[in-house]
C-alpha cells in the first residue's frame, strides 16, 4: 500500500503576510521616508532574486524573508535590521555578492547579511558536516558579538523555519529542532526575548518529543477548562479592589509554556499537579511603588503559598527580567501565580534586549547601542570578550566555551554591593574575581565569602556574597590555571603568564648580554666602570639602532650584534704587555678525586660519597664499611647509618682544590608571584648553580613546595645561601633532603 502523502498547510498554518502587511506594521513606528525606502529596495531585490525559487512547502521563496522581516518588525526592529532580514538569503542562495549588498544598502546591512550567510562548503570541502555546522554557528555568534542585530534576524529566521517544519523529512525536523534547543533557545533566553524563546522551545519539543508534547498540551487544556471560572473570578475581585484603591493597572492571564512544564516534569521530576504557576494572572501597573502596593493587597486578600515569593525587581535576572512573583490560594482552594510589574518591565520581560534596542527615530548609532547593551547585560560583556579571545581555537571548542561559561551560567553570586554575578557550576572565587574585572583577577590574593576568609580555589554556590581581596604584589601563576574553571578566566591568566614569562626572559637576556659584553671588555683590559662609560658612545646607537642600553644587551645575548662587533665600532684593541708574548708553562695541580681520607693514614681502600645524604666539604662525616664496596661516607646525622663496629672515622682532606657537589634541598613557602624568580636570582648571586627544579602547590594551605638540586663548593656556601634564601618574602622553611 502506497504511503499516504502528507497534506501541507501554507506557512505551517500560521497567517501568511504580504509585503503590504509588513509595510503596514513597520510604517507604524518608522516615519522617516529614507528609512522606509531602504526596506522597500531590499524587498524589491529579494523578490527579483528569489522570484524563480520555491520552498519545499510549495510556497514562493520570497514568503520566507517576508515572514522573517515581519517577526523582526513585531519586535520594532529598525530599517537596517528589516532590510537584512529580507536579504539574509540572497548571498547564500542567489548570484548576489556581499559587495553588491554593501554598495546598495551600506556596510551595516552588508555586515549583518554576511554574518548570516553560511560558509561555502566548496571552499572547505575537507571539513565534516559537524565542522560546517560549528563554523556556521561561530560565524553567527562572532557577528552577534559585534552587532546584536545579527542574532535577532537569525532567531526570526529559525522561528519561521520551525513554523513550517512539516514540509521536511522527520530526520531534518529532528535535527533542526535539536539544534534549536541546544544553540538558539539558550541565547534567546539570555537575551530575554521570551516571546521568541518560548515559541522556539514549544515547536522544537513538538518534533523531538511529540507524545510528551501532546500529553502536556492536553493536561494544560484540561486544567484551563477546569479552572477558567475560578481564574476569572480571581481577576474580577482583584480588579475591583485595585480600582477602589485608585491604583492604575491592566490585567491579563498567562499560561505557562509547554516546554517549561516539560522541563519541570521530566528534567526536575515534578508532578503536574505540584506545578503552581501553570496558570497566572499578570498585573501591569505604572510605577515600581505601585507594584509593591499591589503585592501588599494580594497578600492581605489571599493566603500566599510559603516559599513561592520572588522579588525580581530588587534582584533582576541576568537577562534584565524584572517582576514580582507570588503564588496564592484563591477562595475556592485553587492555586494561581500572580506576576506584578510595570509597563516597561513587561515589555522587557517579553522581548528582552529587543525592547531596549528597538527602533528610535533619528540616526542609529550601532556602536553606542552595542555598548549600551553590554552595560545592561553583564554576561554580554563576557560573551564579547570570550568571542575575541577564542578567535584562534576550533569552532567546537569556541561553542563549548560559550555553552559552559555563558549559556550554562546558573550559579548566582552577589558582590557586597548587591550586584549579581552569574557563573557556571563549579566556578571558584578566582573566576568571580575575573568576572568583576581583569585587573581584580590579576591582583587577587584571597576572598571573603559570607564574611569568612577563603582561598582563591573556593567553589561558589548560589546565594554566596563574595568579596575579593587584592594585593599590589599578587599576580597570576601556573597553579591558577588549575583553580579557574571558566574559559574566560583561563584566557586572562594565560595572557598574564605569557607577559610575565616574556618579562622574565627579557631580564635573563639582558643579564646574559651584559655579562658577555663586559667579559669582552675585560679580556681587552677594560674594567666594568670604564666599559659602561664606553657603551654610552653614540656611535653604537647609530650603528645598531637600539632604543636603550638594555635593548643592546638583549641583542648581544642573541649575538646580534656580537661582542666583537661592538668593540670594533668602538675601535677597542687589547694593549699587549711584554709578558703576553711569553708562553706560560705550568704543571696543573692534580686534584684527588676522593676528597675524604680515613683516620690513621689508612690507604688503599675504596671510598665513595653516599647518595642518600650527599655530604659536602665542611659537613661532619662518618665512614660506613660496606662489604664488597669499601667505605661509604655519610653525613654524621644521616638516618641511614646506625652505630656499630662497621663505622670508621674519616675526615675531609685539607687541600681539595676547586670542585662542586650536588645537594638536594626543599623550600616551603607561601605561594606568590615571582617567588621562583627571586629564588633563582638569590642563588645566582651566591654563585650557586641550579641543575633541577620542581614545584607543586598544596591546595589545602596554598603553600608551594620547591625541590631543587643545587651545586656548591662546601657547607659554608650552602649555609650562606640558606641564610639569604630565608630573607626572601614568603619562605618559611628550607632543608637538605635525605633519600
Amino acid at each position: 500500500m502506497a504511503e499516504e502523502k502528507k497534506t501541507l498547510v501554507p506557512n505551517g498554518g500560521y497567517p501568511m503576510h504580504s509585503f503590504e502587511d509588513l509595510k503596514e506594521l513597520f510604517y507604524g513606528y518608522i516615519k522617516n521616508e529614507k528609512d522606509r525606502e531602504l526596506v522597500q529596495r531590499a524587498f524589491e531585490l529579494a523578490k527579483e532574486k528569489h522570484g524563480p525559487q520555491f520552498r519545499k512547502s510549495g510556497e514562493p521563496y520570497i514568503q520566507h524573508p517576508i515572514e522573517v522581516a515581519y517577526i523582526c518588525a513585531q519586535l520594532q526592529a529598525g530599517p537596517a535590521t528589516l532590510a537584512s532580514a529580507l536579504l539574509h538569503d540572497v548571498v547564500e542562495d542567489t548570484d548576489v555578492t556581499i559587495e553588491q549588498v554593501r554598495d546598495s544598502f551600506g556596510p551595516e546591512v552588508a555586515k549583518i547579511v554576511d554574518s548570516l550567510t553560511k560558509i561555502q562548503r566548496m571552499k572547505l570541502s575537507h571539513m565534516t558536516a559537524e565542522d560546517f555546522e560549528a563554523e556556521d554557528h561561530r560565524k553567527i555568534f562572532l557577528g552577534m558579538a559585534q552587532d546584536v542585530r545579527v542574532i535577532i534576524v537569525k532567531l526570526a529566521d529559525r522561528l519561521h523555519n520551525l513554523r513550517t517544519l512539516d514540509s521536511l523529512s522527520p530526520e531534518r525536523q529532528h535535527a533542526l529542532s535539536k539544534e534549536t534547543v541546544e544553540v538558539f533557545t539558550p541565547i534567546a533566553h539570555r537575551l530575554g526575548i521570551y516571546t521568541v524563546q518560548s515559541e522556539l522551545e514549544d515547536l522544537s519539543l513538538k518534533y523531538l518529543e511529540p507524545e510528551k508534547y501532546s500529553y502536556i498540551t492536553n493536561l494544560v487544556n484540561e486544567r484551563f477548562t477546569r479552572k477558567k471560572q475560578s481564574l476569572e473570578g480571581l481577576k474580577k475581585r482583584l480588579a475591583d479592589i485595585l480600582f477602589e484603591q485608585g491604583i492604575p493597572f491592566r490585567m491579563e492571564s498567562r499560561v505557562k509554556s509547554i516546554y517549561s512544564i516539560y522541563r519541570k516534569m521530566y528534567k526536575k521530576d515534578k508532578n503536574f499537579d505540584d506545578i503552581y504557576d501553570i496558570l497566572a494572572i499578570r498585573v501591569i501597573t505604572k510605577t515600581t511603588l505601585n507594584c509593591y502596593e499591589i503585592l501588599g493587597i494580594v497578600h492581605s486578600t489571599y493566603k500566599p503559598i510559603p516559599g513561592r515569593f520572588k522579588d525580581y525587581i530588587a534582584m533582576p535576572k541576568p537577562n534584565m527580567y524584572q517582576s514580582l512573583h507570588t503564588s496564592i490560594l484563591a477562595g475556592d482552594g485553587n492555586a494561581f501565580e500572580i506576576q506584578i510589574r510595570t509597563e516597561e518591565m513587561d515589555q522587557i520581560a517579553e522581548t528582552g534586549v529587543a525592547a531596549h534596542w528597538k527602533y528610535k527615530e533619528g540616526a542609529y548609532n550601532q556602536q553606542a547601542e552595542q555598548k549600551d547593551i553590554e552595560n545592561n547585560l553583564a554576561w554580554f560583556r563576557d560573551f564579547v570578550s570570550l568571542s575575541d579571545e577564542n578567535s584562534s581555537v576550533s569552532a567546537h571548542e569556541y561553542l563549548s566555551n560559550l555553552t559552559s561559561d555563558i549559556f550554562g551560567a546558573n550559579v548566582y553570586v552577589f558582590t557586597p554591593m548587591g550586584r549579581v554575578i552569574d557563573l557556571p557550576a563549579g566556578a571558584t572565587t578566582l573566576d568571580f574575581a575575573y568576572k568583576i574585572h581583569t585587573k581584580v583577577g590579576d591582583s587577587a590574593a584571597g576572598a571573603v565569602v559570607n564574611g569568612i576568609g577563603v582561598p582563591l580555589n573556593t567553589v561558589l554556590k548560589t546565594g554566596d556574597v563574595c568579596e575579593i581581596r587584592t594585593s599590589k604584589t599578587a599576580s597570576p601563576n601556573d597553579s591558577w590555571l588549575d583553580i579557574a574553571k571558566t574559559a574566560s578566566a583561563k584566557g586572562h591568566i594565560r595572557r598574564a603568564l605569557q607577559k610575565k614569562q616574556e618579562a622574565f626572559m627579557r631580564e635573563e637576556k639582558i643579564r646574559a648580554g651584559r655579562s658577555n659584553l663586559l667579559d669582552a671588555f675585560k679580556a681587552n683590559g677594560i674594567d666594568e666602570e670604564e666599559a659602561m662609560q664606553a657603551l654610552e658612545d653614540p656611535r653604537l646607537e647609530n650603528e645598531f639602532h637600539f632604543a636603550t642600553l638594555d635593548d643592546l644587551f638583549v641583542g648581544v645575548s642573541a649575538r646580534n650584534p656580537t661582542p666583537s662587533a661592538v668593540l670594533d665600532v668602538l675601535k677597542i684593541r687589547k694593549k699587549l704587555q711584554p709578558q703576553d708574548y711569553v708562553k706560560k708553562v705550568t704543571k696543573p695541580k692534580e686534584i684527588d678525586k676522593i676528597p675524604v681520607a680515613v683516620a690513621g693514614g689508612v690507604t688503599g681502600l675504596a671510598i665513595s660519597l653516599a647518595h642518600c645524604c650527599a655530604p659536602i666539604p665542611g659537613d661532619d662525616i662518618v665512614g660506613y664499611i660496606t662489604k664488597g664496596k669499601g667505605i661509604t661516607v655519610h653525613r654524621a646525622n644521616c638516618p641511614n647509618v646506625s652505630s656499630g663496629q662497621r663505622l670508621v672515622q674519616v675526615h675531609w682532606k685539607k687541600d681539595l682544590g676547586i670542585s662542586s657537589y650536588h645537594v638536594d634541598i626543599e623550600i616551603t613557602a607561601n605561594d606568590r608571584p615571582s617567588l621562583i624568580a627571586d629564588i633563582l636570582q638569590t642563588l645566582g648571586a651566591k654563585s650557586v648553580g641550579v641543575f633541577d627544579l620542581k614545584a607543586h602547590l598544596v591546595r589545602e594551605t596554598m603553600n608551594v613546595i620547591i625541590d631543587l638540586t643545587v651545586s656548591v663548593t662546601d657547607a659554608k656556601l650552602l649555609a650562606d645561601a640558606f641564610a639569604d634564601l630565608m630573607g626572601i618574602k614568603g619562605i618559611f622553611e628550607i632543608k637538605r633532603l635525605v633519600h
